[in-house]
């Protein structure tokens, strides 16, 4: 027997039994709104909360992030950042260096009296960049707060009520960094990266602040002069040589500068170079913080090859050798590149690690008789080197006799020697013109390279160009011709010498 459903009588169903909905708590309510708030606000800020601003000759970019601390950063790419307690808000002001502006720059440099008002017009860029920032800021928290909250909420007066929030909790952040505005903070920056030797390089703030006019004067000098190095770059005469040629652009001692990059991309240019070669010290510290400074190497167009410098440090080496267009020469490692042999050591001492007692000129000769016997294997072999590399001269004069050219670089100066058995020394100066150094002597050092010109068949250095323009505050370039055979018996002349007696040109300043 089965069961049948009977249908309800009269046609009625069981009404389903009513239950009253618990309303969400107050503070679950508060909690998302304020998280709405802080998201949104955050959200604006990153996306449309910062504005371009000149500052000076330089073009820069401010923006509001938040913080638990406040402060200020400037960042100036790539040599690092500096940290300035100014305020205590929730809100930290960031300004970020771009790039040096060549118009605004080559106008100071015509206009010298205008480096007087310098200050003043900075001065004013900051407070124009400051108020945009403040204004954008504002649209920036009320707009992501607002788009936030309605995308969240889908209601338009929730939505206004959180981009509302929003703004008051920047006019209270704005509110506390006034309240506690610490104007003596530029006293006290905190440096990172490779600003930290900034300190010893530039001087105390103190004295800045008490020597301002001193300080104006040699800071406008740093920034102005990197352009006036870049036009005279542009107008050095260059030389025409046979069309199978080598061309070899001779470089040391770069020091963090940062004009030597162009300074350096001008001359392969010019010059057709066939192939660059640096003797080493292209740091200062050999910290892994540096080593953004060597990322143009990649973009010179032609090989770079290089030896350790005693400032270079050991992961300096290990991240040039991870670029494609260098070659780096150590332990007496040979490589031909671009027509010629070349064949290097590494300096054996790392002089900024002041934990270990420097081997002095023992350990440069010891590495200078590896270099040497290694030059001497290759021709035992049926390579021979044609060019041998070291960054001492110490070092470089032990391959006497083992190879026709060796170059080296370390004492910041040009020269060129023809040792007794007959290997030339050829040792360049300060490409970098002796780097953050270059500020503490009366007169900066020159900024010098050479372009070595070899003939293709024979290998042989035929003539070389020595290149030297004056350093920070100078506008003379000159550019003297030397041939391979000036230190050598009339009678035995070198072949394929080009037929021309020293000159020297003057390029005028710009």
């Amino acid at each position: 027997m089965t069961n049948r459903l009977r249908p309800a009588r009269h046609g009625t169903r069981p009404l389903p039994a009513l239950e009253l909905a618990a309303r969400p708590r107050p503070w679950i309510r508060a909690l998302g709104l304020t998280a709405v708030v802080l998201v949104g606000a955050w959200l604006g800020l990153l996306i449309v909360g910062s504005v371009r601003a000149p500052v000076g000759p330089m073009n820069t970019t401010m923006a509001l992030r938040p913080s638990l601390t406040g402060g200020t950063k400037i960042n100036v790419s790539p040599l690092g950042a500096l940290t300035l307690d100014s305020h205590v808000a929730p809100v930290r002001l960031d300004v970020n260096v771009d790039q040096l502006d060549p118009l605004r720059s080559q106008s100071l440099v015509d206009h010298p009296e205008r480096i007087s008002g310098l200050q003043d017009e900075v001065a004013q860029d900051v407070e124009h960049g400051a108020l945009d920032l403040a204004v954008r800021s504002c649209v920036a928290v009320v707009a992501g707060a607002t788009t936030l909250g309605l995308v969240v909420y889908r209601s338009p007066r929730r939505a206004l009520a959180a981009g509302g929030l929003a703004l008051a909790l920047l006019a209270a952040s704005g509110g506390s960094a006034y309240a506690t505005w610490n104007p003596k903070s530029v006293l006290e920056p905190k440096f990172s990266g490779l600003l930290s030797s900034a300190p010893a390089v530039v001087g105390n703030a103190r004295s800045i602040v008490t020597d301002f006019d001193v300080y104006q004067k040699e800071l406008a000098r740093l920034v102005t002069n990197v352009t006036k190095l870049y036009d005279v770059t542009s107008t050095l005469p260059a030389y025409q040589p046979d069309p199978s040629t080598i061309r070899v652009l001779h470089v040391s001692d770069i020091h963090l500068n940062p004009a030597s990059w162009k300074i350096i991309a001008s001359l392969v240019e010019q010059y057709k170079v066939n192939v660059i070669v640096d003797t080493g010290d292209t740091m200062d510290h050999g910290t892994s913080a540096e080593n953004g400074f060597l990322d143009p190497v990649k973009g010179l167009g032609v090989p770079y090859v290089w030896v350790r410098g005693n400032h270079d440090s050991t992961a300096t080496q290990r991240y040039l050798e991870r670029m494609k267009n260098v070659h780096v020469l150590d332990d007496g490692r040979a490589q031909t590149v671009a027509g010629l042999r070349f064949a290097g050591i590494g300096d054996p001492q790392f002089t900024p690690d002041r934990s270990v007692v420097p081997g002095g000129d023992a350990a440069e000769r010891l590495a200078g008789d590896r270099l040497a016997s290694a030059l001497r294997d290759q021709r035992a072999a049926g390579t021979p080197v044609d060019v041998a590399m070291a960054h001492e001269p110490v070092a470089a004069r032990e391959t006497d006799g083992d190879v026709p050219l060796v170059l080296c670089g370390h004492l910041h100066h040009e020269g060129d020697e023809m040792l007794p058995y007959g290997t030339r020394l050829r040792m360049e100066g300060s490409t970098g013109g002796s780097g953050l150094r270059a500020v503490e002597r009366k007169y900066p050092a020159p900024i010098e390279a050479s372009i070595l010109y070899f003939d293709r068949d024979s290998r042989r250095l035929q003539a070389w160009d020595a290149i030297k323009l004056g350093g920070l505050g100078e506008t003379t370039a000159e550019v003297s011709r030397h041939r391979a055979d000036e230190n050598r018996p009339k009678s035995a002349p070198s072949p394929g010498t080009p037929p021309a007696s020293p000159r020297t040109s003057s390029a005028p300043s710009p």
